[in-house]
């Protein structure tokens, strides 16, 4: 195994495991492309819920098993199965639901690493989850050949970061105005004024609004609120859920309004989702 792989088992249903999930950090040469690459196998049947809040992670999920059902904002219906797929930014909760079967690797791109990767315009991908031959064409059906064949995860790891560097080698560079704004939001934990940052750039807000969704699927305005969604959220492990304080660091107007965003953007309460993860 990989110095570099970390395995772990997660327990959802007390006593028993029900999944494995192995974990890579990819080489050098990918950092700021794609954080981590996961492998999750379900090892006990049954029926699993889970509920993502809202990120800046664009998976890349390569099934070989049983299909998810994955519902955005809602639990999933009868018709939202997914298996292999692509999901874009979504700024709210995701509910997943799986079946005892699921086995994957899944693929975790920052926004502008995806932009790179897919080459495609992310609002193609927002709020959505594409099929994988839909999202890198006919070339995605063979990776998943190759993964599923492979005889162990750091196999599979080695093949996917083979595969994801070869199609970078062939991407496009991104705007320079467009990765400097969207650092600078990072950085500045979501509350860098939009006005400024156009400013900056000398760029209308209509025309940077336009060129990030092109190259996250969300304007510069969303991708601050979810920026400091997250911020408060860290903080949180760390000032015992003080939220009017936490409020007041990350840039809300009061409390009331650090609340209203958790329940958009979460769809749960600041304290009840600190309690969760």
């Amino acid at each position: 195994m990989s110095d570099e792989t970390e395995r772990h088992r997660e327990d959802t249903r007390s006593p028993a495991l029900h999944s494995e999930m192995v974990r890579r950090k990819p080489a050098a040469p990918l950092a700021g492309i794609v954080p981590d690459i996961c492998g999750y196998r379900e090892i006990l049947p049954g029926h699993f819920r889970m509920v993502e809040y809202a990120s800046l992670t664009v998976p890349l999920v390569i099934s070989f098993a049983g299909a998810f059902a994955i519902g955005l904002g809602r639990s999933p219906g009868d018709n939202d199965c997914y298996a292999s797929f692509a999901a874009g930014l979504y700024a709210g909760p995701v509910m997943i639901e799986s079946f005892g079967a699921a086995c994957c690797v899944q693929v975790n791109f920052t926004p502008l690493g995806a932009r790179q990767f897919f080459g495609l315009p992310m609002s193609e991908l927002r709020d959505r989850m594409v099929g994988l031959d839909d999202a890198i064409g006919f070339h995605g059906i063979a990776l998943r050949e190759q993964l599923g064949e492979a005889s162990d995860w750091d196999k599979r790891f080695d093949i996917a970061e083979g595969f994801i560097a070869g199609r970078l080698a062939d991407a496009h560079a991104l705007s320079p105005e467009i990765a400097w704004a969207y650092r600078t939001v990072i950085a500045s934990g979501g509350r860098t004024r939009i006005s400024a940052l156009a400013s900056e750039i000398g760029w209308s807000r209509k025309h940077l609004a336009a060129k990030f969704a092109d190259a996250t699927g969300i304007g510069p305005k969303t991708l601050s609120r979810i920026v400091r969604f997250n911020r408060a959220l860290s903080l949180s492990k760390r000032q015992d859920d003080n939220w009017a304080g936490i409020a007041a660091d990350c840039g809300y107007a009061d409390q009331a309004h650090l609340v209203r965003e958790f329940r958009q953007l979460a769809g749960e309460t600041p304290s009840g989702l600190a309690a969760r993860i």
